[in-house]
């Protein structure tokens, strides 16, 4: 019976290894940069806010002198000091006029919380961002936008359907079904087979406390302005996916656009920064008036 035994110790060699994979997802190293809205010519002031959850959560406040303010949402792994989408985005947004929340999810950045739930409870982050703008700058909080890129998509897509205060968002590459997108993170981050992910699932719901957000159920959900953005070199989110909420979601919102493009995740801005911008501001222009 010493095969029984064997057979034993590799499954749980290989649960251990499931539940390791499972932790490193929901743990994400820390991006803190160096730069600040001073470097790009804009004062600015360092905040915090604490969620419905009790996390304090750490952003910038700049305050354009404007009464519309738009909050930039990023991904997974990154923060407000990303460099690829956050800094630009921030320096459009400021230049265009708006006033700018930029903040740091939970477990990222110099934000508190020890693992991201990647859609689920970002949207508390959110919701205390919105807060706080209205408590202490209600003057700037006549109309407020969003601009998130994946899993800031994925929050900015919600927001529509659940937050009254926001009024458009802007959503690139954002993910339709996060255990499609985690699977193929899986094997294009760590070279690890999708199929690893159905294994790696339930420890990632037990240590995160998280629920799994896929956003193609908000597609029947969403009635406000949303600008979708979608890679056809995306290896984590498939431009079909994106297509069936646009498609479904136009049968209820006149007010949904689809722009695809031919770049991987989240790098329209970089490849086609002017295109990009112009798109932008043509939406935000129209919704935020």
């Amino acid at each position: 019976m010493m095969w029984v035994g064997v057979l034993i110790l590799v499954l749980l060699a290989f649960l251990a290894f499931s539940a390791f994979v499972a932790y490193k997802m929901i743990t994400p190293p820390r991006l803190v940069g160096d730069w600040t809205p001073k470097d790009i010519g804009f004062d600015y002031e360092e905040v915090t806010f604490e969620t419905k959850d009790g996390l304090r959560l750490s952003g910038w406040w700049v305050d354009n002198g404007s009464d519309k303010t738009v909050l930039p949402l990023h991904g997974y792994t990154a923060s407000r000091w990303e460099r690829l989408y956050m800094r630009p985005t921030i320096e459009f947004l400021l230049r265009e006029g708006y006033n700018v929340l930029a903040f740091d999810f939970r477990a990222h950045g110099k934000s508190g919380g020890r693992y991201t739930t990647v859609g689920d409870r970002e949207l508390l982050d959110l919701r205390a961002a919105v807060n706080w703008l209205r408590k202490n700058h209600p003057q700037s909080a006549e109309k407020i936008g969003l601009v998130g890129f994946s899993m800031g998509g994925i929050v900015t897509i919600r927001a529509l359907a659940e937050v009254g205060e926001i009024c458009c968002g802007v959503a690139d590459s954002p993910p339709m079904y996060i255990d499609r997108t985690g699977a193929r993170g899986l094997r294009y981050f760590a070279k690890l087979p999708e199929w690893l992910y159905h294994f790696v699932k339930p420890f990632i719901k037990l240590f995160s406390g998280g629920k799994e957000v896929h956003p193609i159920e908000y597609s029947d959900r969403v009635r406000k302005p949303l600008l979708l953005i979608a890679g056809e070199n995306d290896p984590l989110v498939k431009v079909e996916e994106v297509k069936k909420f646009y498609e479904r979601n136009k049968r209820i919102n006149p007010s949904v656009e689809l722009w695809v493009t031919d770049v991987p995740h989240v790098r329209t801005l970089k490849f086609h920064p002017e295109e990009w911008k112009g798109k932008v501001r043509e939406f935000l222009g129209k919704w935020m008036g």
